[in-house]
């Protein structure tokens, strides 16, 4: 979920700045090789599945606009890398970079974090019966710039399918990076999965306890181009300590198996080989 500061104002699932936007590049000069992404743009939420042993799957929000009391921010890029450990198990790396454009500010890494998230209960989204339950936990790193440290999070989420739509249920809780206690309840629904464009939305309330309450809504289209690939745009109100919040996202989902660098140096290796 997003974890985050919180989201891509912070923007699902699953990263130092100097080095993050090389390995974007390759992800997506990869896309063409997919293999299908459950990944959960464009949410602040995520949804009970991770991604497939050895496949790793990018969530890409390019640029998005944020409008806070502060002023008007440029989200560009944001990303959320998760990586298949194993069949129940996988890695979650996030950041984004922010910077102000009213008034004009200094680029910084934000809502950075590194999680594992763990199916403990497959159902509905595993093709299965039942809620499937999920458990992701993590550090939450310090921004680039300003004085926040190190926090961490733990959340539950339950998630069930039905042919109507799915709805995935969140609860966080964690420390901050400013080292305030925080709680995180958080409500996703979508329509159909097999609708080719799929009307969504989210609600969550979240209380950093002796600084701000935030109640938030978002609506929004997920479009499936193919199973491998899907792009979102959404726009998103809220309310953080009583000024108002607006936000746009618009990205896209897809990911790839590692193991196709392994099929391309086997098929590299030398041809004198025992056979």
């Amino acid at each position: 979920m997003c974890r985050r500061s919180r989201g891509f104002h912070t923007f699902p699932g699953h990263l130092l700045s100097g080095h993050f936007t090389p390995g974007l590049a390759l992800a997506l000069a990869l896309a063409a090789w997919s293999t299908p992404a459950l990944a959960y743009r464009p949410f602040d939420g995520t949804d009970a599945a991770v991604a497939k042993k050895g496949e790793m799957e990018i969530e890409l929000q390019p640029a998005g606009r944020l409008r806070d009391k502060s002023g008007t921010s440029l989200i560009a890029p944001a990303a959320v890398i998760n990586y298949g450990l194993s069949e129940d198990w996988e890695a979650v790396f996030e950041g984004q970079e922010q910077t102000s454009l009213s008034p004009l500010g200094p680029t910084s890494l934000t809502a950075a974090g590194a999680f594992l998230k763990h199916v403990i209960v497959p159902g509905s989204l595993q093709d299965k019966t039942g809620p499937s339950i999920a458990t992701e936990f993590g550090m939450l790193f310090p921004d680039s710039t300003g004085n926040s440290g190190v926090g961490v999070s733990l959340a539950g989420i339950v998630s069930q399918r039905w042919d109507w739509g799915t709805i995935h249920l969140n609860v966080e809780t964690a420390v901050t990076r400013d080292h305030h206690g925080d709680v995180f309840l958080g409500t996703i629904i979508e329509g159909p999965a097999t609708w080719t464009v799929r009307p969504v939305a989210e609600i969550f309330y979240e209380n950093e306890f002796g600084k701000q309450e935030t109640f938030s809504g978002l609506v929004g289209l997920i479009y499936r181009v193919r199973d491998d690939l899907s792009f979102d745009i959404a726009i998103r109100h809220a309310f953080t300590g009583g000024h108002a919040v607006n936000e746009i996202r618009a990205g896209l989902t897809f990911g790839f198996p590692l193991s196709l660098f392994e099929g391309h140096a086997a098929h590299q290796a030398p041809s004198n080989l025992p056979r």
